[in-house]
Formats: C-alpha cells, sequence, structure tokens
C-alpha cells in the first residue's frame, strides 16, 4: 500500500476508535531532546527519577533507542474536558479540588487497549508484523514535542500541549513504527501571542520563565510526584489542591474558548448532570478524606488516577488543605490524624493545626509533642507550636 493511503487510513481508523486528534510525525526530536537533557540538568525535575536517569534522558533524545529502526510517531490525543464545576462548590475551600483530567476512570486503562487496536490495524494493513511500541504517558518519549510535530497543536508558555481546536484538556498517546508514513505539517494557526496569563496566575509561581517549568514548585507535582513533606513555605499557597492543579490551564483564552468534551460517548468521563448530583466524588469535602484507612481509600479511589498518590500523599495534601482552610472545626479530626500510622501525615496534620492555632489545636500539638518518636514529626509538631503563638495569640492556652 501506498505511504499516503496507508497514512489516510491509520488516520481514519484512529477517529474511528474514538480518537479526536491524529497525526504523524517523523521519529526525531533532536532539539526538544537537547532541551530536556538541559531541563532536567537544571534539577527541575526533582525527585522524578524517571526523569533523570541517564538511559531516560537518552531515549528521550533518540526514539531509536526506545524501538530499533523507528521511522514514525503516530500520535493521538482525546479531550477530558467536561463542564465546569458550579461556582459554589470550585470556591468552597472545605472541598479539596482534584485535577480534571482525575475526575474519571484511569485513562491509561482507557486510552491504551485502543493504541493497541490502531497498531494492529496498521499491522494488518501492511500484511507484516511491525514492530511498535504504544504509550500514554508512562514511556520515555516527548509526547508533547511530538504531538507539535505531528500538528495537534502547539506547546504554550505554560508547557502545555495547546489544541486551537480543542484547548489543552487533552489526553496524548503514541504509537512508535518502523513504517514510513505521510507526516502532518505543524499547526501553523497557534500562537500565545503577548498573554502571559497562566505564567502571573501559578500560585506557587513555578514557571522559570516562559515554556520553562520547575515541577519542583508545581502544585501536581507537590501532591503527586513528590513523595515525602512538602516544603512548607510552599504549603500555604497550595490552596485546597489535594490531587493535581488546573490554574495555568483555567486561565489559558483557548482553553476557555475551545474546551469541550470528547466526541467518544463511552470516552466521557461525566455529564454535567452528575456534576450536580455527585460533587463529593470530584471536589469531596476535607473532613470526608483526613480520616479514610486504606480500605476507605481504595474503595473511593480504586481505578482513578488519584491512586498514585497512595492513602499517604493524598491525606498529607488532605492536611495542607485543612490547615490553609483554617476552620476550627477541622481540629478533632486533625488531633486524630496525629495518630495516624504513616509518620507524613502526622507531620501534616500538625502543621494544619498549627495554621488553626485554637487552644484546643494548641493542646493536641502539647500532647503530640510529648508522645512523637519520628523526628521529621517532631520537627513539625515543634514548628507548629511554635507558629500557634501568633496564629493563636488570642486563643486561651
Amino acid at each position: 500500500m501506498q505511504t499516503a493511503a496507508l497514512t489516510q487510513r491509520i488516520r481514519f481508523r484512529a477517529i474511528e476508535l474514538g480518537f479526536d486528534l491524529v497525526g504523524v510525525a517523523p521519529a526525531e526530536v533532536a532539539a526538544a531532546g537537547e532541551a530536556n537533557r538541559q531541563w532536567v540538568d537544571q534539577g527541575y525535575a526533582g525527585e522524578m527519577r524517571y526523569l533523570t536517569r541517564p538511559d531516560a534522558i537518552a531515549k528521550r533524545a533518540d526514539p531509536g533507542l526506545v524501538l530499533p529502526g523507528v521511522r514514525s510517531v503516530v500520535v493521538v490525543g482525546v479531550s477530558y474536558f467536561m463542564r465546569d464545576l458550579p461556582p459554589e462548590i470550585r470556591n468552597d475551600p472545605s472541598r479539596g479540588l482534584i485535577a480534571r483530567y482525575a475526575w474519571g476512570r484511569d485513562y491509561h486503562d482507557v486510552l491504551t487497549p485502543r493504541l493497541r487496536q490502531l497498531a494492529d490495524f496498521v499491522r494488518r494493513e501492511t500484511g507484516r508484523e511491525v514492530p511498535y511500541k504504544v504509550y500514554v504517558d508512562t514511556g520515555p518519549v516527548l509526547e508533547r514535542a511530538f504531538a507539535a510535530r505531528a500538528g495537534l497543536g502547539f506547546i504554550g508558555r505554560n508547557t502545555m500541549l495547546i489544541s486551537p481546536a480543542w484547548g489543552s484538556h487533552l489526553f496524548l498517546g503514541e504509537i512508535l513504527l518502523d513504517v514510513e508514513l505521510e507526516y502532518d505539517r505543524p499547526d501553523p494557526r497557534g500562537t500565545c501571542g503577548r498573554c502571559t496569563r497562566c505564567l502571573t496566575a501559578c500560585p506557587t509561581d513555578a514557571f522559570v520563565q516562559p515554556y520553562v517549568l520547575d515541577s519542583r514548585r508545581c502544585i501536581s507535582y507537590l501532591t503527586i510526584e513528590l513523595k515525602g513533606p512538602i516544603p512548607r513555605d510552599l504549603r500555604p499557597l497550595m490552596g485546597n489542591w489535594i490531587f493535581g492543579c488546573d490554574v495555568c490551564q483555567e486561565i489559558c483564552p483557548w482553553v476557555r474558548r475551545f474546551s469541550r468534551p470528547t466526541r467518544d460517548a463511552v470516552l466521557q468521563l461525566d455529564s454535567f448532570a452528575s456534576l450536580k448530583v455527585e460533587p463529593d466524588r470530584i471536589a469531596p469535602p476535607l473532613l470526608s478524606l483526613i480520616e479514610l484507612d486504606d480500605n476507605g481509600f481504595r474503595r473511593r479511589f480504586q481505578g482513578t488516577p488519584v491512586m498514585r498518590a497512595k492513602r499517604r500523599g493524598l491525606l498529607r495534601n488532605v492536611a495542607v488543605a485543612l490547615g490553609n482552610w483554617g476552620d476550627p472545626v477541622a481540629v478533632p479530626a486533625l488531633t486524630r490524624a496525629l495518630s495516624d500510622p504513616e509518620p507524613l501525615i502526622r507531620g501534616h496534620a500538625a502543621w494544619a493545626l498549627g495554621r488553626t492555632g485554637t487552644a484546643e489545636a494548641r493542646r493536641a500539638l502539647q500532647a503530640a509533642w510529648r508522645r512523637e518518636q519520628d523526628a521529621m514529626v517532631r520537627e513539625e509538631v515543634t514548628t507548629a507550636l511554635e507558629g500557634s503563638f501568633v496564629v493563636g495569640a488570642l486563643a486561651p492556652h
């Protein structure tokens, strides 16, 4: 089959499988690979070892190390946008905010099988066992660079891939193939112009400069990828985000104007009606989470991306959000969290109690200081007690 005809059939089949965007790029991203290397050298990847290993850096610069003989990369995109949360829920500090992509099923489980179907289609069309690799943001592939080269959109100042037709709420997936295909051109329509809204809106000032993100300050990194304590100076800036963050996307004019749900009903993760009926699922009350045990955590989040944070990570984030809320109604639950088996949770619960600053919170911290054996938690309790002299100066002690 001729290259152009095969490419066109692949595009048609991708749309049939439910993908909203599809494009094809040559398997070469030398400039992006060097930029990635420099980004890692600056330390901006933080503790994400899967990004900083020498073999991973080399593979991202040379896809031939991932799939020997690779010539083409088929890139697909699926919108995960759904209607916005009602303002009374979105602006309620007693609720935890979860990034939009994690509202429904784990997208890896949904998209990976469809990508494999598309790769098998290529095999049938070519009549040979074409070697391929399929990835949905889990492999050593610079997927946004390939997506831009394949014409799916452009890289915005917030480092996200922005589609002029769909915005940036997009899941991306790739198939690496050793088949020569007809390549798409980058979309000439896309540009940020002079807009810098995403850079100024970031709560933690995570953008070092346009197009460069310091992950170590990013709320998504802090709530998902960071496994240890969240730096104290960043905690007050996190608001009530407990898994990921959408701020730099929510503020984007492209997103506001062009975001819409996927065309594929099977891939739609929710509906506006269910948002009104089940707000507790996608913006849960913080007090309903802080005392979840392992079984409760699994029952609530099994099959969703939130599982990546694990219980200890999520409840750490919830404690920070409760501290930022600062309502005394949370003190009893936070006091019980001071006895959680996980030191990470105990330490952040102590910080939250210090932020609350009531007499009851201070008594709980004093009791915790007397019994606590973990050095990290003791430091958090001590710091919280010192801070509560200021925060709760008017409260009886």
